[in-house]
Order: C-alpha cells, then sequence, then structure tokens
C-alpha cells in the first residue's frame, strides 16, 4: 500500500499524542499536583498498547516542571510537552542526565538480549544515589520488567526498598504474572486496557503518517486485539493472511495439517522479527481463550499453560539466534495438539 515500513514507526520517547488512556493520564497528573506522588508505578497490560508512550510522557512533564504546586502544573489539561521544550528535545535525543533508561541491550554478538542486563539495572544505585543534574527529579523507566532475571528484579528492589526523595520510576509490564510480589507491593499500580480499534486506527495512522481512512489502517486495527504494536505487524495484506491461516490451523487442533503448517512456515521464513510477533501474538490470545475457556479443567489447563511456556521461550530462542521458522511452527503446533488432546 505504501513503502513505509512498520520499523518506522517512533518509538516511545517520540510519539507525543497518547491514544485510549485519559483516564490514566488524569490519575498521574492528580497524583503529582497533591504533592504526594508514589515513588513507583507499575503499569501492567498487554504489549503495544502506549504503557511506555505514558511512562515518558510523565517524565517528560515532571522534569519540565519539577514544581508540582507551579501554576502551569495546576492548570494543566493533561501530560502533554511541545516536542520543542528543551527537556523534550534532549529526551527524544537521549541526552537528559535525570532520565534512566533500562531496556534490553545488544550483546557483545551485536544480538539483542532476552533479559535487560544486570549491570544495567544496577546503574540506579548510583543515579538515585547522586543529585540531580537539574536540581529537580530523577526518573527511571524499566521498559519492561518482565525482562528483568531474579537478580535483576533483586537489584531493582533495593532502590525501592529505600526509595530516593524526588525520585520516580515507571515499571513497565506486560504481565503482571511475571512480576515478583515485592516489586509490586512497592508500586502503585495502574492497570491499562487494550485499545478500542478506533483508538489503535488513529495511533496507527498517526504514527506511520497514513490516511485515517485507509483500508489497510482499519483492517490492521481490527484484527490487532487493542494493541498499537500488533496493528504494525499487521500493515500489510501478507500479515493480515499469516493471520488468518494460523486460525485456521488452530481451529482444526488436536489434528494437524502438514500442508497449512509448511504454508505458515513458509509466510514466515527470514528474519522479519514483526511477522514472528505477529504470529506467537496470534497463537497466545488463542491459549488465552482456551485457558479461561477450561478454568474448571485443572489438568488441560496445567498442560496448556505449559505448552504456552515452552512455545513463547521457543519464539524468543528463534528470534534471538534467528533459527529457522518452519521448525519452530510445528513445534509450536505439535505442542499445542498434545496440550490439547483429550
Amino acid at each position: 500500500m505504501n513503502d513505509i515500513e512498520p520499523e518506522d514507526a517512533p518509538p516511545p520517547r517520540l510519539t507525543y499524542v497518547l491514544f485510549g488512556h485519559g483516564d490514566a493520564e488524569a490519575a498521574l497528573l492528580a497524583a503529582y499536583r497533591s504533592g504526594r506522588i508514589p515513588h513507583a508505578f507499575l503499569l501492567i497490560g498487554q504489549k503495544g498498547i502506549g504503557k511506555a508512550t505514558l511512562a515518558y510522557r510523565m517524565a517528560r512533564f515532571v522534569l519540565a516542571h519539577p514544581d508540582p504546586a507551579a501554576p502551569e502544573v495546576a492548570g494543566a489539561a493533561s501530560l502533554a510537552v511541545d516536542p520543542q521544550h528543551p527537556v523534550a528535545r534532549r529526551i527524544a535525543a537521549q541526552a537528559h542526565g535525570d532520565l534512566l533508561i533500562l531496556e534490553r541491550t545488544d550483546n557483545e554478538k551485536g544480538v539483542l538480549r532476552q533479559q535487560i542486563a544486570v549491570e544495567d539495572v544496577r546503574r540506579t544505585i548510583p543515579f538515585f544515589g547522586s543529585t540531580a543534574g537539574e536540581g529537580g527529579w530523577r526518573i527511571a523507566i524499566v521498559d519492561a520488567v518482565d525482562e528483568l532475571n531474579r537478580f535483576g528484579a533483586n537489584a531493582l528492589l533495593k532502590v525501592l526498598e529505600e526509595p530516593p526523595k524526588r525520585a520516580m520510576l515507571f515499571l513497565v509490564c506486560h504481565s503482571a504474572a511475571r512480576v515478583l510480589p515485592t516489586l509490586r507491593s512497592r508500586c502503585s499500580v495502574t492497570t491499562l486496557r487494550p485499545l478500542a480499534p478506533t483508538d489503535v486506527a488513529a495511533a496507527l495512522a498517526a504514527a506511520m503518517q497514513l490516511p485515517a481512512d485507509d483500508p489497510q489502517v482499519a483492517a490492521a486495527a481490527a484484527a490487532a486485539g487493542g494493541s498499537v504494536a500488533r496493528a504494525l505487524a499487521l500493515l500489510d495484506e501478507d500479515a493480515l493472511e499469516l493471520r488468518q491461516r494460523a486460525l485456521d490451523e488452530l481451529d482444526r487442533l488436536p489434528a494437524l495439517d502438514a500442508s497449512g503448517l509448511h504454508a505458515i512456515g513458509e509466510a514466515l521464513a527470514g528474519v522479519d522479527p514483526l511477522r514472528l510477533a505477529a504470529f506467537i501474538d496470534t497463537v497466545n490470545d488463542w491459549l488465552a481463550r482456551r485457558l479461561a475457556r477450561n478454568t474448571g479443567e485443572l489438568g488441560r489447563m496445567a498442560r496448556l499453560a505449559e505448552a504456552f511456556e515452552r512455545i513463547n521461550q521457543a519464539a524468543r530462542d528463534a528470534a534471538e539466534y534467528n533459527l529457522e521458522r518452519k521448525p519452530l511452527v510445528f513445534s509450536v503446533f505439535g505442542l499445542l495438539a498434545e496440550a490439547t488432546r483429550g
């Protein structure tokens, strides 16, 4: 439909419009105005719905307006900060000394790690132990806390146990089940719901600079389950067709059709991470629905939960080590067939 690729979408630090989470934004603004702002926020919700965008939005606002009692804070209608504001420009350039971002980085071979490095998490201790460079706040965003291993989570817990003054942490979380209870108990929890299809379409059009009434934008938004990230991965006819093929094969389970699985494997061939993510998201959504329908069947629920863990680990390995996609597809459906049989 055009020559814009999903990878061209701006990252959260460069996204200045928030779609669909007005209540959560208003709650953060009200907490800041009150002067009793929690030191840590856990932002929970599925991938790609705007959690990190909200965290950056709050960080920009606080660093641009370090006095909660200032008139501009009292009169603010939202957390919006002009992209040309000096604070916004430094954050966009990843050059603001009072904002620390913890996320997965490349390893020594140039491959993206599966987890946030423990040594990166430990940077929070000297960061929060020093005085804010501009005399205001120090803010850290962890994107995402799901990607901390046990050692990283414990390192972060040390900061949460003794929070410094005029400091904030925003922990982006895709799955509450993957967060240590000790971390969760020390945070103010904000749960963000999946976006409405109209909000997904508006966000998608804005991110990709496309007409809001573009038919493929509408199709991707309708199939995205409330996630802009997933809609980005579905922003072409081939991706939508792949999703439908996966759904057709999932509906056959526990029966397997080798020709159908071969077709999915061929459609996933290559190193496109968004295409693989869209496939795994489709499988995970199907699994979530099956788990919800089988709440009284403990044995089947256990098999489905185990399949979920093994499938997602296999997908992470395939992405990190650039493994062949077709064996992954057969492995995924083999696990699902075993989990749903009987």
